[in-house]
């Protein structure tokens, strides 16, 4: 997308953070609940800019969309503690909720498939309920990203959550990054309704 610069990013502190939750290690690379780390990269390889600076219990890069500076942030608190992570660097740079985008797996939703809500509870997910526990608020927008039900009601959600994608689904899952891009964008252009009205499936 044009907006997507690979030019210098804007000078000053970053207007927006973008949080991809995931778990950190090698092991959990391509677990289901990885989904939002595998976005950021896609997000920071469409930037060109790499996601290696280590602060608020994070990797982060700077990126510019569309002329504004955002934090994209992988947590390595692992997914339990992502609030920490999220809390500390709102504080630091001041940022409120409705500017700090979440992107996080989704069991409810199939591989391929996303969904962006204004705000709204944690939906039972953990990295969601440390952040809204951690700061007092549900008013962060987020991208949620399809990973597909548990094979079976006695399926241990944790197992479920921690077990690798298949090749299939990590194409669909790449598919369903591509279009978060673009939903980031127009999130932080400041255009969430056309956001949810051209992505929500």
């Amino acid at each position: 997308m044009a907006f997507f610069s690979r030019n210098k990013t804007p000078s000053g502190p970053p207007e927006f953070i973008i949080a991809g939750l995931g778990n950190p290690g090698k092991k959990y690379e391509f677990t289901r609940h990885n989904a939002g780390f595998l976005f950021a990269d896609m997000l920071a390889e469409k930037c060109g800019v790499k996601i290696d600076k280590i602060q608020f219990k994070s990797v982060t890069g700077m990126v510019d969309i569309g002329g504004h500076k955002c934090l994209l942030m992988k947590p390595q608190t692992f997914m339990n503690n992502s609030g920490e992570a999220v809390r500390d660097a709102a504080k630091f740079y001041k940022i409120p909720p409705e500017n700090v985008i979440i992107v996080f797996d989704d069991i409810s939703l199939p591989c391929g498939k996303m969904r962006i809500r204004r705000k709204g509870s944690d939906g039972g997910h953990n990295g969601m309920k440390s952040i809204i526990y951690l700061t007092g608020s549900d008013k962060y927008p987020r991208i949620k990203l399809g990973i597909g039900e548990k094979p079976h009601p006695a399926y241990e959600l944790a197992d479920w959550v921690l077990s690798t994608f298949k090749k299939d689904e990590l194409k669909a899952l790449a598919e369903a990054c591509e279009k978060a891009c673009d939903a980031a964008e127009l999130m932080v252009q400041g255009n969430i309704d056309k956001a949810m009205s051209n992505f929500n499936s």
